[in-house]
């Protein structure tokens, strides 16, 4: 027990020093995240042609989803909004199964003590080098290199060596899908083989020594060893890639011959520049664009909590339900005993 002297002693509390510290962050993030979301919730409410612009309700919501608005030419708003959405999937699951494939691969194989590559750390920072590349000018590199014609360098070389006409790489609806895929996949696989190198390097030595000296082969390391334990990481790469999948803009929109972006590489990201961005206050559809900002960030929202649910800890789960059984039989059990706790 304490004594009187104890008590007397003022406790002091350094946690304010903490607030003040990591309070620039919290402004900056409110500044800057939290009121232009904020005022984009308050945007897809309004009318098109204002900042400021009149309250309607749901009709911008329903005019891009199903073409039901009031606005001139709501069914075709519509049109084009449903195809830059099934774009944005197209290309964001076309970028990411062979872009976490390759990454995983190659994660086991630098993380494996059997293999003896020379200058690992060399083709560990060729292979991230693509990642620290700006998206503009690895866009302007493959539209230089894939060009339409046979003046471009990879048409050229195909049909010198016995191609008869040059592939439409940059206006071909399914080549050009392809193209912005391959692209997304080389900008970032070194990344996500970096975080799951991490992940591997993070997992316990001894758990691989007692999985070889029980005979277990590469296969069943990999399955029943590795991957088990790599799935915080894995989760967290399925996360951030749908993040950054579902607001894919800068490749699509750049990867173009022409004055305007193609409406075969149109993403939710692209539709919402097109509208916010229309030169004048006049032309602008900011409704429009709030509204598929807001839709956006609700199917985000959701995929991200079903990865989440589907991966939680299902063992955790199981024992928490049964500690709280347990409680509850120990409480019905001192109640019938005309005990309390």
């Amino acid at each position: 027990m304490a004594s009187a002297a104890q008590r007397r002693i003022k406790s002091i509390s350094y946690a304010k020093y903490g607030y003040m510290f990591i309070a620039p962050f919290f402004l900056v993030y409110c500044f800057f995240q939290i009121w232009p979301l904020i005022y984009t919730f308050i945007l897809s409410f309004q009318g098109n042609q204002s900042l400021n612009g009149q309250f309607v309700g749901l009709d911008n919501y329903t005019t891009i989803l199903f073409g039901h608005g009031v606005a001139q030419g709501a069914a075709a708003t519509s049109e084009k909004f449903m195809n830059a959405l099934g774009n944005t999937f197209i290309l964001w699951f076309g970028n990411f199964i062979p872009q976490i494939l390759l990454s995983l691969l190659l994660a086991v194989w630098f993380t494996d003590a059997k293999v003896k590559l020379p200058g690992k750390g060399f083709f560990k920072v060729v292979m991230y080098m693509p990642n620290i590349i700006t998206a503009a000018s690895v866009a302007a590199l493959f539209v230089n290199l894939f060009g339409d014609s046979k003046y471009y360098f990879i048409n050229a070389t195909l049909m010198n060596m016995g191609l008869e006409e040059p592939i439409k790489f940059v206006t071909d609806p399914i080549v050009s899908k392809i193209m912005v895929m391959f692209i997304q996949t080389w900008l970032w696989f070194g990344n996500t083989m970096i975080m799951l190198m991490s992940g591997i390097m993070g997992i316990n030595p001894s758990l691989f020594e007692a999985a070889n000296i029980d005979g277990a082969n590469s296969r069943q390391v990999f399955f029943k060893v590795t991957l088990p334990l790599l799935q915080p990481i894995m989760v967290y790469t399925l996360v951030t890639s749908m993040i950054g999948g579902l607001q894919m803009f800068d490749i699509p929109f750049l990867y173009h011959q022409g004055a305007n972006y193609s409406l075969d590489l149109e993403t939710v990201a692209v539709f919402i520049y097109a509208n916010f961005n229309k030169g004048t206050v006049e032309q602008a559809n900011y409704g429009y664009a709030g509204a598929a900002s807001i839709i956006i960030f609700i199917i985000t929202a959701i995929l991200g909590s079903i990865t989440f649910y589907m991966n939680r800890d299902k063992d955790e789960i199981a024992q928490k339900k049964q500690r709280k059984r347990a409680m509850k039989q120990y409480k019905e059990k001192m109640k019938r005993g005309g005990l309390t706790l």
